[in-house]
């Protein structure tokens, strides 16, 4: 099992930058890929970026349209914690951001994938 929890979030003008962590304990943290969801007020949750591999150091992204270009997933598997660079801040970027784990090879968009979810950090992004 992982345990995830986040950190990075708080309030920032429109244009600006975050940083998200997850710090994950428990066991086998390489084996399991690694995502990022947001949930606004009143909308569902929606899948951010995730970020896998497969074989050696090959390591793949995915990220929802209205981010890439501006956001930047990443992992440090020395340190058992992933993270979410956001560039470019707009205030439709406001929301709960989660870090999720689960196993590789899946379908890395869907919350069904995964396994393990952190309590979520608030992201604010002003005019």
């Amino acid at each position: 099992q992982v345990q995830l929890v986040e950190s990075g979030g708080g309030l920032v003008q429109a244009g600006g930058s975050l940083r998200l962590s997850c710090a994950a304990s428990g066991r086998t943290f390489s084996s399991y890929a690694m995502g990022w969801f947001r949930q606004a007020p009143g909308k569902e949750r929606e899948f951010v970026a995730a970020i896998s591999w497969s074989g050696g150091r090959t390591y793949y992204t995915y990220y929802v349209d209205s981010v890439k270009g501006r956001f930047t997933i990443s992992r440090d598997n020395a340190k058992n914690t992933a993270y979410l660079q956001m560039n470019s801040l707009k205030p439709e970027d406001t929301a709960v951001y989660y870090c999720a784990a689960g196993p590789r090879g899946r379908n890395l968009q869907g919350m069904a994938n995964y396994d393990y979810w952190g309590q979520g950090t608030q992201v604010t992004v002003s005019s």
